[in-house]
């Protein structure tokens, strides 16, 4: 039993390594386009509008990913499209380092964020249906554990690298991860619930109608309500996070090193939530996350000194990140089996309509003269909305057996 149960923790450690590491790729890829945008908009001189533009054309991307790799992986199943979303954005991102023009630059961004947007549900999905139901929440909230890692290491890439080598260099060093699906192939497992129950027996419109059956209606409507919210507010404020502290006064590298900063705080908000979630629930855990966050987006609109900045976006850092993990951890547990990479990709595919929005929204706000108060109030409003929707809608699924 004590062998079995070593062999057990041997096998889900396994997985949430090789998982994780696919995971802090595409944070790292994420994290280094705020940087390039901030020394872009130097070296092309971009307007505001333009530079909302980048992020937004990701999160277009993004949201074409995550449907049709989500519908994907319900197909084919997880392990494969987990290692083709990984290639693609990681040649897209390379190929962006080559570009000499904004336009060619924002193709390449769109197929590097598809490949982002599908890899994120379905890894979450692999890990969910792979792990006992008493520490299922704990381990996915583990798996988003390693965003930050590649927070941390885009922000260390970007110190180091940018300012010193230019930042094609630093798209060059995102291309990398191709290489890392080579080593997956052969070593990681596909879900054995898909193996055993997740034979395509709907089709795609089928599988979207069940989403929207009797039975799921609610659940569908909660996680798109809290699925926008949060990426609205994420991609809208942490995409710019560097670029608002140019525009507030200093310097790039500082504005750098002030973002590495505050990007160490998304380790400890994972930590507690993955701590909190098997003891607390889902609900309380993604209610209170999201409730820090708004009050820490208010407080960093409103800063006017270093400190203040410094502090509120390290409480941005952590609030927003522990959330971000308690959102995947509960999304797959919503629905069966032959559904849930579908149901999961389509919540996280209109999240990223509110991604495309956010940054859209910075710009063109900042361009009309308005400011940082204004612009992160309005993202403290969405995610009360999210908070409301999480309360009032949510099903708690703690330590539940998937379907």
């Amino acid at each position: 039993m004590k062998k079995q149960k070593q062999k057990q923790e041997i096998s889900r450690n396994k997985l949430l390594g090789l998982a994780g590491t696919g995971w802090m790729f595409d944070a790292m890829d994420v994290g280094i386009l705020s940087f390039v945008i901030a020394a872009l908009a130097v070296e092309w001189q971009l307007t505001p509008s333009q530079m909302g533009w980048i992020g937004s054309v990701n999160s277009i991307g993004m949201a074409v990913g995550a449907l049709g790799f989500g519908m994907l992986a319900d197909k084919i199943g997880r392990k494969n499209v987990f290692m083709m979303t990984l290639v693609l954005f990681s040649v897209a991102s390379g190929l962006s380092a080559l570009t000499m023009t904004l336009t060619a630059f924002l193709i390449l961004r769109f197929f590097v964020g598809a490949g982002l947007g599908g890899e994120l549900p379905v890894a979450s999905t692999l890990v969910s249906e792979s792990v006992a139901a008493h520490e299922r929440g704990r381990v996915v909230v583990l798996l988003e554990s390693f965003w930050a890692a590649g927070w941390l290491l885009a922000a260390l890439i970007a110190y180091f690298v940018i300012p010193n080598y230019g930042w094609r260099l630093a798209l060059i060093i995102t291309a990398l991860p191709a290489f890392y699906a080579i080593y997956l192939r052969r070593r990681l497992p596909d879900s054995p619930k898909f193996e055993l129950d997740g034979k395509p027996k709907q089709s795609a419109i089928e599988k979207i109608k069940t989403l929207w059956s009797k039975k799921y209606a609610r659940r569908t409507l909660m996680l798109w309500i809290v699925w926008f919210t949060v990426v609205f507010s994420y991609y809208g404020m942490f995409l710019w996070l560097p670029s608002v502290m140019v525009l507030k006064g200093f310097s790039l590298i500082k504005s750098f090193e002030y973002v590495l900063i505050m990007t160490f705080a998304q380790l400890p908000g994972y930590f507690t939530a993955a701590w909190l979630i098997e003891r607390a629930g889902r609900k309380f855990v993604l209610a209170t996350y999201l409730l820090g966050t708004a009050a820490s987006a208010l407080f960093f609109g409103n800063a006017e000194t270093l400190q203040l900045l410094l502090i509120s976006g390290a409480l941005l850092s952590f609030f927003n990140l522990g959330a971000w993990g308690a959102l995947y951890a509960y999304s797959p547990e919503q629905y069966p089996t032959a559904i849930r990479a579908t149901g999961s990709g389509m919540a996280a595919a209109v999240g990223r309509i509110g991604g495309i929005f956010g940054p859209l929204l910075i710009g063109s706000l900042l361009a009309a003269g308005y400011g940082f108060d204004t612009v992160f109030s309005i993202f403290c409003g969405a995610i009360i909305i999210g908070v409301l929707a999480v309360v009032f809608l949510g099903t708690e699924t703690k330590q539940m057996e998937l379907e």
